[in-house]
């Protein structure tokens, strides 16, 4: 019989949110209790279409998750990086590079960002089907709450995805001054997601930056809301009406600094085999046109598009782009930037 207690967790204790003046973007904010009635749907169906080709980025509030909910999940979120021993990490240790599949921990310094640094940050994946795999001693009492969590995400976009769609856990630690200068304070390099869609829920540290027509712009944190962006597999298969997201991470501002970041994400991709080629049933597309990256005979499959992103970053010789502040990479016969 399974136990009725719920069992208690170490309490992750973030940081307050910046007080400093940034230049936020500004992003719609899609309210799914709306969702309840016909007008609803209609007026968020509108809001959403207008967010996504505006910014590819929006928040997602009253989408079901409670505040004391979203607070024991950054707790637990906590536990693979602080309550596991250096030694068991080890054994759950992935090798994205080698696989092209993220499962288990990526750890500390293992991609190149810039000008020789290593980055700083730990993280830790698990399958969205999550007791198809073993996972750390600590981590075991909290999967009810984690395959709770995972199929709330699933709920909102349900791509069937076995094996690949993931939930990740992950902590920015602060770096020295001398990484900061050296990598002119960014911590990842501007870049696209190359999933569907990407789901991250919202916390305080203020690090994360989209780049709009008037440059880079912070995203400002809302309390329990989700941020929704796209990735390269939906600008595949809508020929670019939704475009794939361009965002970074860059050193918190001064009253931040010091402090860990700790992120929840899911990932979503669509099945293995779904070739990357524009949908032209779509009356949309039919009517605005398409702007293909590579000739549909020549697209590869989400499988491959995934193995070649996952295993090159952090590890591929960059080239420098025709654009200033670009850096290059052909993958699959496809040009990747990455923007500093």
């Amino acid at each position: 019989m399974p136990s009725l207690t719920v069992p208690q967790t170490p309490k992750y204790v973030p940081a307050l949110p910046t007080k400093e003046n940034l230049q936020y973007a500004d992003l719609a904010i899609i309210d799914l209790s709306k969702a309840a009635t016909a007008e609803g749907r209609a007026e968020l169906a509108v809001e959403l279409r207008e967010g996504l080709t505006t910014h590819g980025f929006c928040y997602i509030i009253n989408h079901g998750y409670t505040q004391a909910q979203n607070e024991r999940m950054f707790d637990i979120a906590d536990i693979p990086m602080s309550g596991v021993p250096e030694d068991e990490k080890q054994a759950y240790t992935g090798d994205s590079k080698k696989t092209g599949i993220f499962q288990g921990y990526k750890p500390r310094q293992y991609w190149h960002i810039d000008a020789g640094v290593r980055d700083q940050h730990e993280h830790y994946n698990c399958n969205r089907h999550v007791y198809s795999l073993m996972h750390p001693q600590a981590l075991r009492p909290f999967l009810p709450d984690i395959d709770a969590f995972a199929h709330t995400f699933v709920k909102l976009h349900d791509f069937d995805a076995p094996g690949v769609s993931y939930l990740r856990f992950m902590k920015y630690f602060p770096r020295s001054e001398e990484e900061e200068v050296q990598t002119k304070n960014v911590w990842m390099k501007g870049h696209t997601d190359f999933g569907s869609i990407t789901l991250l829920w919202s916390q305080p540290v203020a690090a994360l930056q989209i780049q709009t027509k008037e440059g880079w712009r912070w995203v400002k944190h809302i309390e329990n809301a989700l941020l929704m962006n796209i990735g390269d597999s939906m600008e595949f298969l809508t020929g670019g009406f939704y475009k794939g997201t361009i965002h970074r991470v860059v050193q918190p501002p001064i009253d931040q600094r010091g402090y860990t970041r700790l992120s929840m994400i899911y990932f979503s991709f669509l099945n293995d085999d779904v070739k990357l080629v524009p949908l032209m049933a779509s009356p949309v597309l039919q009517r605005v046109g398409v702007e293909r990256r590579c000739e549909d005979d020549v697209a590869p499959t989400m499988k491959a598009w995934r193995v070649a992103r996952i295993s090159a970053y952090g590890a591929s010789d960059l080239q420098k782009g025709k654009e200033p502040g670009i850096e290059e990479e052909v993958l699959n016969g496809i040009v990747v930037k990455h923007y500093n």
